[in-house]
């Protein structure tokens, strides 16, 4: 979604449409929500708000329904929404947006998308306003997800395997077994070892 990659597919690119994927928005999104937590912390003044607050950042990431029941993970997240309002209201409208996706057709998405944002605004959340203006900006390769229901996920999966086989390999020289290694990841569906 950055203005260089934009500008680089329509320069070269010119018939190509620009789709932004679930991935890419959710994790802008994730994003603010972290910062947003982080804020609200720093500005906290009672020890044991604070103390809810803390260590909370991977439980707002998580979708809710891969939240651990074994580690109270949720009533862990209920206990610190419940004591900070901008922070339950960015999560939930986190949690809303992702439904975009799950519209029936395009001008649904475009309905929705609507609301969306009037509750983003109305929050008075500056992060959340922002978004939401991010998104605005965005809209038309959200909803070109429509025409092209494509996804990144499994390129990204395959550049962060990469990424591990480069640090595994630290200090190798040998730049063509290193290929040959890439090449073959389709192959592999477990953890990269030897």
């Amino acid at each position: 979604m950055s203005p260089a990659y934009i500008s680089a597919v329509i320069n070269n690119l010119p018939q190509a449409q620009i789709v932004f994927d679930h991935f890419h928005v959710v994790k802008l999104l994730n994003d603010e929500l972290s910062n947003l937590r982080r804020e609200l912390y720093n500005q906290e003044t009672e020890l044991n708000k604070k103390q809810l607050l803390k260590g909370t950042r991977w439980l707002l990431l998580k979708n809710n329904e891969n939240l651990n029941d074994q580690q109270e993970e949720s009533k862990r997240l209920e206990e610190a929404l419940a004591i900070n309002k901008p922070l339950s209201i960015a999560y939930y409208l986190k949690e809303e947006l992702n439904l975009i996706w799950e519209q029936d057709s395009k001008r649904e998405a475009e309905r929705f998308l609507g609301k969306w944002v009037a509750k983003a605004m109305a929050s008075k959340i500056p992060r959340l306003k922002k978004f939401a203006n991010t998104l605005l900006a965005h809209r038309t390769g959200i909803f070109a997800w429509y025409d092209y229901p494509l996804s990144t996920g499994p390129l990204e999966g395959i550049n962060n395997k990469i990424k591990t086989m480069k640090r595994q390999a630290y200090g190798f020289r040998d730049t063509e077994f290193f290929k040959l290694k890439i090449y073959t990841l389709h192959e592999k569906n477990y953890a990269l070892n030897g």
